[in-house]
């Protein structure tokens, strides 16, 4: 039975649930895959590979803020507020707990350039460290504004497309101000401690919610969606190929700080992506593997909360990169079961009993409504 409401794009909550996974893949590698193996081997190039599908998780999550009924700007900073609260306590979590109890490895701390003991500072700068939830949350307090002002798809797309041009020669600028200059790291940082920059990385949200308005004035026909999404992703991976052909140092960077060629590169090569998934669930029946999915997809924040802390304290046992490329495949899908069993056996039912409280509520104040 399917456990999709008829109002979703199918094709979306696929390529979320699968995204979701990936980061998995991705981060283990990161924190256990030792530096040949990260650099040198297969499994290194291809978890690479894999981790340039991140922007396919951003533009998913522009199409599915415009099919969302909670588009206010009052909500979208509630919902920005929630967002980041939950990435600070996973900071704090998978970062600063570890630390304060001692369990973090020594080289994990000289990866930061830091000496033991760690300092309050260095407490302070994990913390704040700028994740996609960071990025997710900045944004929202963006998204829900641009939506109020204007209805016009094309409002979202010509801010990603100067958001993309632009963003190179204001990365990095700070006023020298504690406080103030990491806020402005969050937007357009160049250090390490923000690996989601808003700008540009908001560009692919952008690049969704132009779509997903698109998809509602085209009355909610996937098929146009998808082709026009196929179409505009081959014509921005050329051209954005091009770019980082010319100069792959300023259109490309590092993948964390983008450029304006690499931007566009990866956002036609998520679009493709994109149009792959809505192939896949319309050519092949709808089975256990893509429920599946969808039920990551619907989970995707706190299946991400969770893969995070867990990693991260792992490394008090495992130790932090020590790894060959046999123990990172064994490693990979040991910290997927136990994310998913925690979030099914935890998570599921305390989401439930909230969802289930809250619903109490509502019906109280309406029978009080009601007889009043």
């Amino acid at each position: 039975m399917s456990t999709i409401k008829p109002n979703r794009i199918l094709a979306i909550d696929f390529a979320r649930g699968v995204s979701i996974l990936m980061v998995i893949i991705v981060h283990t590698l990161w924190i256990y895959g030792d530096v040949t193996t990260q650099s040198e081997t297969w499994l290194g190039t291809v978890i690479h590979f894999i981790g340039k599908g991140t922007p396919m998780f951003l533009i998913a999550m522009g199409v599915s803020f415009i099919l969302s009924r909670n588009q206010s700007v009052f909500l979208s900073i509630r919902r920005a507020f929630y967002i980041l609260a939950i990435g600070y306590l996973m900071n704090f979590l998978k970062f600063v707990l570890p630390v304060l109890v001692g369990t973090v490895p020594d080289n994990f701390i000289q990866a930061y350039g830091w000496t033991t003991p760690v300092t309050f500072n260095n407490l302070i700068y994990m913390l704040g460290t700028g994740d996609i939830l960071q990025l997710a949350g900045v944004s929202l307090l963006f998204m829900g504004l641009i939506n109020k002002l204007s209805k016009n798809k094309y409002v979202p797309l010509i801010i990603a497309f100067c958001i993309a041009l632009l963003t190179k020669e204001v990365h990095g600028f700070r006023l020298g101000i504690t406080g103030v200059d990491y806020l402005l790291d969050l937007l357009w940082g160049a250090e390490w401690n923000v690996y989601f920059a808003v700008f540009p990385w908001f560009s692919f949200i952008l690049i969704g919610m132009f779509f997903g308005m698109w998809y509602k004035e085209k009355n909610r026909s996937t098929n146009y969606l998808f082709s026009r999404m196929l179409f505009a992703g081959i014509g921005l991976m050329i051209i954005g190929g091009g770019l980082c052909y010319y100069n792959f140092e300023y259109h490309f960077g590092d993948y964390f700080h983008l450029g304006p060629g690499g931007t566009l590169y990866l956002a036609g090569f998520n679009l493709v992506l994109l149009w792959i998934s809505q192939l896949l669930v319309t050519r092949i029946k709808e089975n256990s593997v893509f429920r599946f999915f969808y039920y990551c997809s619907k989970r995707v924040t706190t299946l991400y909360f969770i893969q995070w802390v867990l990693i991260c304290w792992g490394m008090g046992v495992l130790g932090y990169q020590q790894f060959g490329v046999m123990g990172v495949l064994l490693l990979i899908p040991f910290y997927m079961l136990l994310s998913l069993v925690i979030q099914k056996l935890i998570l599921d039912p305390l989401m439930l009993k909230t969802k289930s409280k809250k619903q109490t509520r509502i019906a109280k104040k309406g029978m009080v409504i009601s007889k009043s």
